[in-house]
């Protein structure tokens, strides 16, 4: 196990310590190296991202034979999947060709909610075993198992990877406006500054007009390399400096936008008003599969050493759901994971661009936007869940609607509205309720957000 995973349940302990401590107990951790902190593996997975650009196709399809098998086996000891695999007569050990998968059965979000513990592979020790939950851009709350000191090391190699594309470099200093909590309070302070990591985090919860001047002030001290925000986050910040004539005093080599749709007519804009290159990827918490922009192409690229991709049959309007089967975690590999991400398909490993992550917002009382991406809880308040669902008819006011599974416990209603509250913020009252099922879209779709507030 890395030192990484070790320390992982302690990460709220350090995200609410002072900034004092913070910046000491940070600066120790970032002096261990590397190769301590993520594990042996880190080392690995740096090398496969760093050489696979070069491989030819005989090369990567043998490659991804040998990790489809190897996922495939360690699957079948699970009790669901050798129960679905014996249905379908399919063999993990049998598997010899990329064009066999096919044969096995598709995976849902529901499938993993109502079997996930029979999902699990028992020949691995639960101390190896990371517990991971998402809301997901759908509003599906889902919770799984990563592998400690393989999941983590990895995704870490190839984000890293990913972003040496526009000139990142490990300890480069990052602005960060994405998520990060830091003040439940609508007056409260904007930004921390991260360490372990040399990262400042900027709230995204209170980028306003009437404060962009914090954040110029706090990003012209800091005087990041790089902006690292959800694409929402970035434009609001461009256009905050735009209408207010406000300057940053520095150049940045990159913005480095994920999470969330980014459109290219809004790369363009971003581009242009910072004078900085953009990158943008596609990935999930589930970590199944990853693509990300190529060097010169703005295209978005599967990694094929990551996971393995497939696509749905095109919908009404030519977009392919993206299906993946996980490589490298033996705890809890999914296998043809329906993702409910929907992408328009260049080829068999390259899609122009991932459709249905719109921009999505609640808006307080004191006029602030939320973004849902900024919503998804990374925790257990959602565990037992079939579907979550925010409704909104005025400002500061939010409904959360919540569809029950047979595993959720009523008492922890309380737990889920704390949780959201910290988020939200002082300038929003919110209501719970349960619901037998959540509206959809004509289509049949899941619906993350239903408003009738203008944004």
């Amino acid at each position: 196990m890395s030192l990484e995973d070790a320390l992982y349940p302690l990460l709220k302990v350090y995200e609410a310590a002072p900034q004092v401590i913070k910046s000491l107990v940070g600066r120790v951790y970032r002096a261990i190296p590397a190769s301590m902190r993520y594990g042996a593996e880190y080392a690995r997975f740096q090398r496969e991202a760093r050489e696979v650009e070069g491989w030819d196709e005989e090369t990567i399809r043998r490659y991804q034979v040998q990790a489809l098998r190897e996922s495939l086996m360690a699957a079948g000891k699970a009790p669901y999947y050798a129960e679905r695999f014996a249905a379908c007569g399919v063999d993990p050990a049998k598997f010899e060709a990329l064009e066999q998968l096919a044969d096995y059965p598709l995976l849902t979000k529901q499938d993993m909610i109502l079997n996930r513990e029979r999902m699990v592979n028992p020949e691995i020790d639960a101390m190896r075993r990371l517990y991971i939950t998402t809301g997901g851009s759908s509003g599906v709350p889902v919770g799984f198992y990563l592998q400690k000191g393989v999941s983590r090391p990895k995704e870490q190699a190839y984000l890293e990877a990913q972003w040496s594309r526009r000139g990142y470099r490990v300890g480069d200093r990052v602005a960060v406006i994405r998520g990060g909590v830091t003040s439940s309070k609508a007056a409260g302070g904007i930004s921390y500054y991260d360490a372990t990591r040399n990262w400042l985090i900027l709230s995204s919860y209170h980028l306003t007009l009437e404060r962009l001047p914090e954040y110029v002030e706090a990003l012209n001290r800091f005087r990041p390399q790089h902006l690292h925000a959800y694409p929402s986050a970035a434009l609001m910040l461009a256009r905050g400096l735009e209408q207010t004539g406000r300057k940053l005093g520095f150049k940045l080599t990159s913005l480095l936008c994920g999470s969330e749709k980014l459109g290219a007519e809004t790369q363009r804009y971003l581009e242009g008003f910072f004078g900085a290159r953009v990158f943008h990827w596609y990935g999930h918490s589930e970590r199944v599969v990853l693509a990300a922009q190529g060097r010169e192409s703005n295209d978005l690229q599967f990694w094929p050493t990551y996971g393995y991709v497939e696509f749905g049959e095109a919908d009404a309007e030519g977009n392919r759901e993206i299906i993946g089967t996980s490589f490298h975690n033996r705890v809890m590999p999914l296998v043809r994971y329906r993702t409910g991400d929907y992408a328009k398909v260049v080829n068999h490993a390259v899609v122009s661009e991932v459709v249905g992550r719109e921009y999505e917002f609640l808006v307080s009382a004191t006029g602030r936007r939320i973004s849902l991406t900024a919503i998804n809880m990374h925790d257990r308040i959602f565990d037992g869940l079939l579907a979550v669902q925010f409704f909104q008819e005025r400002a500061g006011a939010v409904e959360c609607r919540y569809q029950p599974g047979p595993q959720w416990q009523r008492e922890r209603e309380d737990a889920m509205h704390a949780g959201l509250m910290r988020k939200l913020g002082d300038d929003f009252v919110l209501e719970m309720r349960e619901v037998k099922e959540v509206e959809k879209t004509p289509a049949g779709k899941h619906r993350w957000l239903v408003t009738r507030v203008s944004v």
